[in-house]
């Protein structure tokens, strides 16, 4: 029906035409991607083996580096945990190094609260433009197999939500974390917030963090200079003090009103949103739209060390695009 209802029109507006400024650079990062010693340097070994606790009780043999270097490898290369193991063996023997590799069952056992390393930004990456969105993202289950195989009414399909924060800035995602399906975009967003350690100048999302409390919690972390761009829904009304004290969204409702609402999203910046919706395609296509591990521990360290590989891709070089006219 749209597409009928513009047909009159649809000639006046020119499709824009990109291009890749950087081709050479950004060609050789993808072959990158697929390079084994990327993932896997020589200063590891250094790292491998778990520093002995002074603690009573058994002494652990792998350091939380090792745990994370091995579950980066499975999940880059989508393997599970068996082979997972198998391939960091080989490549330990093609490396000659002098270190044991975990067994597949110690993957799946020191998975469940794994501490990964997290790059400070402060005072070196200015501040970061923020775009915050979310996405389901599979788990295992029989539901399809069993309704399919044995006609069964299968029990309620599961989901995991997978939130995720993406600077505009540098790229990287500064914060991601994974909720089970019936918590809200607002509710998971101060556990978000509490893994920038950066200035927030600007905020971007949709229509699902609308309110007073998001507006109220950025103020608080960031201050009131905080810019926040939220499109209010459709069926929004001003503030009872409009008149005399309008707020930032009796302002953007007002504006939408009297320009319409994709004259405001072009003045405001809000269609930066979509690179969050294009960092949410590159999850789903680099690292998979399912999750492997069965646990929700381990499901929340899959997610982590998920954002950790598309930012290492992100640091291998990026496409760089411009208008062509």
């Amino acid at each position: 029906m749209p597409h009928k209802l513009n047909d009159a029109w649809r000639h006046k507006f020119k499709k824009k035409r990109y291009r890749i400024s950087n081709w050479p650079q950004y060609n050789e990062s993808l072959r990158q991607r697929g390079d084994v010693t990327v993932w896997l340097s020589l200063e590891v070994e250094v790292a491998w083996r778990a520093e002995r606790r002074k603690t009573r009780g058994g002494q652990p043999v792998y350091s939380d580096l090792a745990i994370t270097v091995c579950l980066t490898l499975g999940i880059v290369y989508k393997q599970p945990l068996r082979q997972t193991e198998g391939f960091v063996r080989s490549l330990v023997e093609l490396m000659d190094v002098d270190i044991r590799v975990p067994d597949y069952s110690t993957f799946s056992r020191r998975g469940t609260g794994l501490t990964l390393p997290i790059r400070s930004r402060a005072e070196k990456d200015g501040p970061v433009h923020l775009v915050v969105d979310s996405t389901g993202l599979k788990i295992f289950g029989e539901g399809e197999w069993l309704e399919n195989k044995h006609k069964t009414k299968p029990r309620r399909k599961s989901w995991r939500k997978l939130h995720l924060g993406l600077d505009l800035v540098s790229g990287d995602i500064v914060c991601s974390d994974l909720t089970k399906d019936d918590v809200g975009d607002p509710t998971a967003l101060p556990d978000l917030l509490d893994q920038i350690d950066a200035d927030v100048t600007r905020f971007i999302a949709d229509g699902a963090y609308d309110g007073d409390p998001t507006s109220a919690l950025l103020a608080e972390r960031f201050g009131t200079a905080v810019e926040i761009i939220i499109p209010p829904p459709k069926t929004a009304i001003l503030s009872p003090n409009a008149d005399d004290s309008p707020t930032l969204r009796d302002q953007r409702i007002t504006v939408i009103t009297t320009r319409g609402r994709m004259a405001w999203q072009r003045s405001s910046g809000y269609n930066q949103r979509s690179r969050g919706e294009t960092v949410m395609g590159r999850w789903k296509a680099v690292i998979g739209p399912k999750l492997k591990a069965r646990s929700f521990p381990n499901q929340k360290t899959e997610a982590k060390i998920g954002t950790h590989i598309l930012n290492k891709m992100t640091g291998l070089g990026h496409a760089k695009f411009e208008v062509v006219t």
